[in-house]
């Protein structure tokens, strides 16, 4: 049971350090007029192709209310554009702005750092027990995911 104890405290401390040290070190200077919910929704429209909101929102898990008030802000402080598609007027198409790609590189690089920092600690063998090990926990969240979806519907 101390095992499991100890697990327990150490996953969640992790996903509160990332999380608030992510924060911490993104939302600054340049990029201090949004918050790191929206920094997610920045990475959700990417680089490249425009997306439909109902694409960026379903990536997100969030309602398409909650992503509106999040392009909202981002629309008004420069980081996202909207338009309407030439192919169906319905469709409201998001695409990031240049001090958007901005921020999305920051994102990138954060990620990027923070993977090669804890890789470095590992050899061949530590790194493939660690991706199996997290993977077994990704399906694991990933099922009680779909069996909470399941429940609400």
């Amino acid at each position: 049971m101390e095992l499991d104890n100890v697990l327990n405290t150490l996953l969640i401390k992790l996903f509160h350090d990332i999380m608030n040290i992510e924060e911490e070190v993104l939302i600054s200077g340049e990029f201090s007029d949004i918050t790191i919910k929206d920094m997610h929704v920045i990475e959700a429209i990417g680089q490249g192709e425009k997306k439909t909101s109902s694409v960026v929102a379903k990536r997100l898990s969030v309602t398409m209310g909650t992503l509106t008030k999040s392009i909202d802000r981002l629309a008004r402080t420069g980081y996202v554009l909207r338009e309407r598609s030439d192919e169906d007027k319905r469709l409201v198409l998001l695409s990031l702005t240049e001090k958007g790609i901005r921020a999305d590189e920051r994102h990138k690089k954060f990620h990027a750092d923070m993977i090669q920092a804890a890789m470095a600690q590992f050899d061949e063998k530590e790194t493939q027990i660690l991706l199996e090990s997290l993977g077994g926990l990704a399906d694991y969240f990933a099922g009680k995911k779909k069996d909470a979806a399941a429940e609400r519907e």
